[in-house]
């Protein structure tokens, strides 16, 4: 699941990691620019109930080029970081396992 700046929330597109990877569990540049709205400053991503998600060495820096604060957690941990954020922030949660 996305959550957009607006707030509006979409499905996630596991499929731009998995087409690369094999596996929706490490995020891709394509689903990080998917992921980027101008603006954002800061993404916040679920990784599972046990962070099995990480993000791929290109989609970091692309995050980091952009001057994007990313922030992993667990998804119970980072929904509640989610609820607390403030600003312009975008949430992507696996919330598949």
């Amino acid at each position: 699941m996305l959550i957009r700046l607006d707030g509006q929330v979409e499905k996630r597109r596991k499929k731009l990691s998995k087409e690369i990877y094999g596996t929706s569990h490490k995020i891709s540049l394509a689903e990080a620019e998917y992921i980027y709205e101008e603006g954002t400053r800061k993404v916040i991503i679920g990784t599972g109930q046990i962070g099995f998600v990480k993000l791929s060495k290109k989609a970091r820096k692309f995050f980091k080029e952009k001057n994007i604060k990313t922030k992993l957690f667990p998804t119970p941990e980072a929904i509640k970081l989610w609820n607390k954020s403030k600003g312009k922030t975008i949430a992507m949660f696996h919330i598949t396992c």
